[in-house]
């Protein structure tokens, strides 16, 4: 079956500002090499729908729903944090990121796609069920994974956060639900900065120091992931793809490369493959040095085709 990538134009008109990190210029990274490598032709690449207001439940509270409704402006910005805020277009923005998830699962799981990569933004893994943080509208993932388990039946989704920043968004939406794995790996000390470390199900929390590097990364999700994955056995595997962990990349100091991507992509897979019927849905998180995300996007998307 096919690998599609999930997307939109309207993702690209949230805009915090001209130095903002978090920008459009990343989806058009993206797709540049997505040209370069060829893949365009390989990959089946679909426009995302809008995430309707009712699923924004399954991880948010009304009370904050509301809230970011309320608050779109219709000019200028409205700032959600000291990292955070909307333009006029950030509200269908995030709509359309969390509906390119909720579109993914949906294709995966009619076996349309094997498995389906979202290349969309605002991200969503910081955002908690009653606030907006760390570029984070709506958390896509936690929003998706559960949708999955709703509407589908599934009884155990896997969520992996390889982002350079802990998933706090989404361990803070997921950690009281059954049925849900979560393993996200970060730089410690680091922004969200209170983390508490865990080798226990259903949250894996692994810190790592600024100074890991590939070999050492490898070592470390290969004890301390992928043993508890095999026991619980995913019927699907979600992936928050951060690539801000890259040796090139100014946000950290974890120096990972692309191989390392393909690596943990490629061992994601053989789980996906044996528990999951190769189901695997991947939005994007982080990731700001535009070239090494656009290399690092293709080395994932190969690992999911199993190029």
């Amino acid at each position: 079956m096919t690998v599609g990538v999930i997307s939109h134009y309207r993702c690209s008109e949230h805009n915090m500002g001209e130095f903002h990190p978090e920008s459009p210029a990343r989806l058009d990274a993206i797709q540049d090499q997505l040209i370069r490598s060829g893949l365009e032709y390989v990959v089946r690449q679909i426009d995302a729908t809008p995430l309707e207001r009712k699923y924004l439940s399954l991880a948010h509270s009304e009370d904050y729903i509301q809230y970011i409704f309320d608050n779109a402006p219709n000019d200028g910005l409205f700032q959600l944090d000291s990292d955070t805020a909307m333009n006029s277009k950030s509200l269908s923005a995030a709509l359309y990121s969390a509906g390119a998830a909720k579109d993914a699962v949906d294709k995966v799981m009619s076996e349309e796609l094997s498995a389906a990569y979202c290349l969309t933004r605002p991200p969503g893994h910081h955002a908690e069920r009653d606030k907006a943080m760390g570029f984070c509208i709506f958390n896509n993932i936690a929003i998706a994974s559960e949708y999955a388990k709703k509407h589908y039946g599934l009884t155990r989704v896997a969520i992996i956060d390889f982002d350079v920043h802990h998933g706090n968004g989404t361990e803070n939406i997921i950690k009281d639900k059954n049925g849900t794995l979560f393993c996200s790996s970060y730089q410690y000390p680091f922004y969200p900065f209170d983390v508490q470390e865990s080798d226990q199900p259903p949250i894996i929390n692994t810190p790592l120091a600024a100074t890991t590097k590939g070999a050492e990364y490898r070592q470390i999700i290969a004890e301390k992931w992928l043993p508890q994955l095999h026991q619980f056995q995913p019927q699907m595997i979600f992936i928050s793809a951060g690539f801000d962990a890259h040796i090139e990349d100014e946000m950290s100091q974890v120096s990972l490369t692309e191989d390392d991507y393909r690596w943990i992509t490629d061992e994601i897979k053989i789980i996906a493959d044996k528990y999951a019927q190769g189901r695997i849905v991947s939005v994007l998180e982080g990731g700001y040095a535009l070239g090494a995300l656009g290399r690092c996007s293709v080395a994932h998307i190969n690992g999911l085709i199993g190029n």
